[in-house]
């Protein structure tokens, strides 16, 4: 079997990542991994989701024999990057927000950034808006809520429209916001809804591209075998609709992900 490259998340947000992998790299095999259990990583203590995310990477990236490990989760890249690149013989492609393209794209120079809690208050983004965005106001906002708008979304639910208006409000108040970070990996899911909830025409900027083009670089070419599929794994495979879900997207259903005991939920 060819080792494939791992895509990992909290939940089913890293799937946005998926479709661009699977536009720059057609036939390279891929699996995907969710702690689904332990959603939503961003209202959880730092050092607890350290812990967890290496735990589940390292347990996942032995389960797949995986060649490379895409984290395409913002909140575990901001916290756990260095970690897991530490403790892991295998390249580690992060997932940060897109700081730098959007202070580029924003003409008014005023962008929000929409991500969960862990996201928006790390230094690391404090960071990154500082080096690539000095001299633009940026609106940070905490959208936790909108995690499980997209997760309801990927198993056939419709979106709450309320939930959606209420997340976004607060971006409006600036009136010369032109342009959107999506922070997380779950909201491009979003982009429909987003859009309909948006006052006027806003230029929407997430980092799925940028991953996939890293990977390219990364990662040698590599083709799947006739024999080969797409495998999955969760923390909680049972989770209705997550086996739909994944099929939407090319892989099988997916495997229980065996932790250690040391490893609890929240």
């Amino acid at each position: 079997m060819t080792a494939p490259i791992l895509i990992f998340d909290s939940g089913v947000g890293g799937l946005s990542v998926v479709g661009t992998l699977r536009t720059r790299l057609p036939g390279a095999p891929l699996a995907y991994v969710c702690d689904n259990a332990a959603l939503p990583y961003g209202t959880k203590p730092d050092a607890w989701l350290v812990a967890r995310i290496v735990a589940v990477c390292r347990a996942a990236v032995e389960a797949s024999g995986a060649r490379a490990l895409v984290v395409a989760c913002n909140t575990a890249s901001t916290l756990a990057l260095n970690t897991l690149r530490e403790c892991l013989s295998i390249p580690v492609i992060g997932t940060v927000p897109a700081i730098k393209p959007a202070a580029h794209a924003s003409r008014s120079g005023v962008f929000g950034l929409l991500a969960t809690s862990a996201t928006v208050s790390r230094p690391y983004t404090q960071r990154l808006i500082d080096e690539f965005a000095p001299d633009c106001t940026v609106v940070r906002l905490a959208a936790d809520p909108l995690v499980a708008q997209a997760e309801r979304v990927l198993t056939g639910m419709p979106w709450d429209d309320v939930v959606i208006a209420a997340s976004l409000a607060p971006l409006w108040e600036a009136s010369r916001l032109d342009t959107v970070v999506l922070g997380c990996t779950h909201f491009p899911l979003l982009r429909e809804a987003l859009e309909r909830h948006s006052p006027r025409e806003i230029v929407w900027i997430d980092s799925g591209d940028a991953i996939a083009r890293r990977v390219a670089q990364v990662v040698p070419q590599v083709w799947r075998e006739a024999c080969d599929s797409d495998a999955s794994w969760a923390s909680a495979p049972q989770q209705a609709g997550l086996a739909h879900t994944l099929a939407g997207y090319g892989f099988d259903a997916p495997y229980s992900l065996a932790l250690p005991d040391t490893v609890l939920t929240f």
